[in-house]
């Protein structure tokens, strides 16, 4: 029954959260009762410390690196600030720092150059120190200043805050350099901007002593292993200057936290103090799972929005996506209607105004109502978030956790609601309510050694200063290989003092830290000249192509043409009835196969891959219904993205011949029924790994020539092109002599390490797919198993096929196999997975 409570959802798991009582711990014994510090606090009404902030100020206050994995709102910020501003004005114990003599290699480096044209300080030059200096980075923009807010509040005597982005004007950015005690940052700035310019920032960093890396749970796939690197390049260059800081790494919702910030700060995960005994306390917390009793889980999201909002509450809802941020936004407002305060969206690609007023709205009260993606997922300290929707699983419990501790920051009762959306992950999870409260949240992928971030990275690295023997310590022991691949193709040159940058442009341009594509385009709205936000240039096709809806802020426009080389793309204010969707044609082409080995009678493979996708046309959809009105062709060009790739080989001869008294299928219904379990193989992805929808790309093709060998067999030689059915493919997979299907699982972003995780949790991955399969009640497949309303594709789907091609690959085959592991996975020598998923 509809719970009526819950407007317009059928509750079917709740989960009561007790209240979770006070632990307090002494005043640090290096803090005097007169310290200014103290003081401050005293004036913001904090007379005591909880239990975790007096551990974890006193280990950062002895310069122990410190993991800090309490909940959410457990007054993180506190445990770091308090021997930060300490140190700063010289409140905090005297700590053993370098004499302030120069480089340790400067007797051997001469007087080399930094890379920005400075000359290094030759040895025995004596610096004059600042106090000491600290560094916060955050993987947003917002959650920086949200930090400079709560520093601005504590108001210490002389300790002197600075927050330094994109956004900030080079006069301030001049200050923060000269002046600042604490910076504000994240890592695009510390990579683009900061190291490149460390001569500029060398007082700042002589006195490093603290880095703060926090909400560090969102630094995995591409992106972590991006910011592992510079992680590392900052500690090196710190070193340069005689710094050696200490590392606060927090985050609310982390597994193996001791090997997670290993993995990302390159600091040895023994010399790491982990506190998680949280000892704030926290109101009861209602967790309800539901589905929608009638239309899209979006609008029972908008719905039960309007409902919390116009009974005074405030109200944080998260949807997977831009595009539902804007919908849900303006349903909800006019639900809810003018009265009752305002009902805004926030997402990437806003202006750094846009924010910033909407997190102003959000603290003052006057925004009663947010419909957000995971853009406000991270800590922006919200005060009295009554209650928070989540439209849709968010892809891994981490996120989930994070996302549901925005609820209850008064202390007082608290209401999360998850309301499944038509997805195989949100169905099981209806069904499985233990596999998202009763497992610990997943580690953390990234892997900082793949070559596709360190080579780059490396080159950076360079340009900053000489790579030298020794710089292993910071990089891993792929440095030298790397060095040496690089050294072959002009990149670095080396001479007898290092390796050495060859270009004069600058090396970190060539790396953005969270896509493969560091190109961007402004979108620009005609006539008024109005940039309304940016989008990557790998996805202008897909998402503002000639003719394509964009939505911002409420309002719809109809995109015009792309200019790449003025970085533009033109928009008009327009309401024409309709939303759109790209179709897209992709091909995947496996190379030779590093890892290998059975699944059943079928084959699980990983390797590099080629991936080639060209946008052929968009589909226009009513903007209330849905249904599809037409379809238009486009011309654009092909991409192709060299990546990574899972495939699971699938033997068909068994179900084409009907042999073993199988029936018969004919290679239509084998295409359908493959199609039908990529589908529900990508949609189940995310209940075993920490990947979101869009870390993995899908693609499926059946094959049956004898024009090419088997791609998993160690020593295959050339790319296969698996292309949908009716394409110009030359050729398929085979299983000895047998014709067989193909699903490739991609990394979208090369680098990210999704697909070789993919690969070696593929018993659970299956096994969760079989299962869902097993429990959807729906005869021939619904959006809870095997239908993707996002799929482009006009290939059909076969519920019945999909079921028997996955028991193929979960039942153990009677045929005998080669062996377990090629030779080349047994050459490979290293594993490229940080961290264990408890799973």
């Amino acid at each position: 029954m509809p719970d009526r409570s819950l407007p317009g959802l059928e509750v079917r798991h709740v989960r009561e959260l007790p209240p979770r009582l006070v632990r307090y711990g002494p005043w640090p014994s290096w803090l005097s009762t007169d310290s200014p510090v103290r003081a401050a606090l005293e004036s913001a009404g904090i007379d005591r410390l909880w239990a975790h902030q007096s551990v974890a100020a006193d280990a950062l206050a002895a310069q122990r690196h410190v993991v800090l994995t309490t909940g959410t709102a457990s007054g993180k910020s506190l445990a770091y600030l308090l021997p930060i501003a300490s140190a700063a004005i010289g409140a905090s114990p005297a700590v053993p720092v370098s004499t302030g003599v120069g480089p340790a290699d400067a007797q051997t480096a001469g007087a080399g150059t930094t890379g920005v044209g400075s000359p290094e300080p030759s040895s025995g030059v004596r610096w004059r120190r600042r106090p000491a200096t600290s560094l916060y980075l955050a993987p947003t923009k917002a959650l920086a200043h949200d930090q400079a807010r709560v520093c601005a509040e504590l108001a210490v005597p002389g300790w002197r805050v600075a927050t330094v982005d994109g956004d900030t004007d080079r006069a301030d950015r001049q200050w923060a350099r000269d002046h600042a005690h604490h910076v504000l940052t994240n890592p695009d700035l510390l990579h683009a901007s900061l190291l490149p310019n460390h001569a500029r920032w060398a007082s700042f960093l002589r006195s490093l002593r603290f880095v703060v890396v926090d909400e560090s749970h969102r630094y995995r796939g591409l992106f972590g292993a991006q910011v592992a690197v510079v992680l590392r390049r900052l500690r090196r260059i710190a070193a340069h200057y005689g710094a050696d800081p200490v590392f606060a790494v927090l985050s609310a919702t982390t597994a193996e936290p001791e090997q997670t910030a290993s993995a990302l700060t390159g600091i040895a995960a023994d010399s790491l103090l982990v506190v998680s005994d949280d000892g704030s306390p926290r109101g009861p917390v209602r967790i309800s799972l539901a589905s929608s009793t009638g239309g899209a889980a979006e609008d029972a999201a908008a719905e039960l929005m309007a409902d919390r909002v116009g009974a005074g509450q405030q109200v944080l809802t998260f949807v997977p996506s831009r595009r539902l941020a804007e919908e849900v936004a303006r349903s909800a407002a006019q639900r809810a209607g003018p009265d009752c305060g305002e009902v805004v969206a926030y997402r990437a690609g806003y202006l750094a105004t846009d924010r910033r007023a909407i997190e102003r709205g959000l603290n003052d009260g006057s925004v009663r109502g947010v419909a957000a993606t995971n853009a406000l997922e991270l800590g922006v300290d919200i005060a009295g978030l009554d209650t928070v929707v989540l439209c849709g699983y968010p892809g891994q419990r981490a996120a989930f956790w994070q996302q549901a501790g925005r609820a209850g920051r008064r202390g007082g009762p608290a209401e999360v609601v998850l309301i499944a959306r038509p997805n195989p992950v949100d169905a099981y999870l209806l069904d499985h309510p233990n596999a998202l409260f009763d497992l610990p949240v997943e580690a953390s992928v990234l892997d900082p050694e793949a070559a596709p971030v360190l080579g780059p990275q490396l080159a950076a690295a360079a340009q900053e200063r000489p790579l030298r023997p020794g710089d292993e310590q910071w990089f891993g022991s792929r440095t030298w290989p790397i060095t040496a691949r690089l050294t072959d193709l002009g990149v670095l040159r080396k001479r007898p003092d290092g390796w050495y940058w060859t270009s004069p442009n600058r090396a970190v341009d060539r790396i953005n830290l969270r896509t493969a594509d560091s190109r961007t385009l402004d979108i620009v709205e005609v006539p008024t000249g109005r940039v309304l936000g940016t989008v990557s240039a790998a996805e202008v096709d897909r998402v503002v192509h000639p003719g394509a809806v964009y939505l911002h802020q409420g309002d719809t426009f109809l995109c015009g043409d792309a200019e790449a080389e003025a970085g533009e793309v033109y928009v008009r204010a327009a309401r024409p009835g309709y939303l759109t969707q790209a179709l897209v044609d992709t091909e995947v082409a496996p190379g030779t196969s590093v890892h290998g080995r059975t699944v059943g009678s079928g084959r699980l493979a990983y390797g590099p891959a080629q991936v080639r996708s060209v946008v052929t046309g968009f589909l226009r959809r009513d903007e209330i219904t849905g249904q599809v009105w037409d379809s238009t062709p486009l011309d654009c060009p092909e991409q192709v993205l060299a990546t990574s790739a899972v495939t699971l080989t699938v033997a068909t001869e068994t179900l084409q011949t009907g042999r073993d008294g199988a029936v018969p299928l004919s290679p239509a219904r084998l295409d359908a029924g493959l199609h039908a379990l990529e589908h529900l193989l990508a949609g189940m992805l995310p209940a075993v790994l920490t990947s979101d929808h869009d870390d993995i790309g899908s693609h499926s093709w059946l094959e049956e020539s004898d024009a090419c060998g088997d791609p998993l067999a160690d020593g295959s030689t050339g790319a296969l092109p698996g292309r949908s059915p009716g394409g110009p493919g030359a050729g398929g997979p085979r299983i000895g002599g047998r014709g067989a299907g193909v699903i490739a699982m991609f990394d979208r972003q090369p680098g990210s390490g999704y697909a070789v995780r993919a690969y070696e949790r593929a018993d659970a991955w299956l096994a969760a797919a079989a299962d869902r399969i097993a429990e959807c009640s729906c005869d021939g497949g619904c959006p809870g198993c095997i239908l993707t309303p996002g799929c482009g594709s006009s290939r059909p789907l076969d519920k019945p096929t999909c079921r028997r091609l996955l028991d193929t690959l979960t039942t153990p085959s009677k045929v005998s196999e080669p062996g377990q592991e090629s030779g080349a996975e047994q050459r490979a020598g290293r594993s490229v997975t940080l961290g264990r998923n408890p799973r």
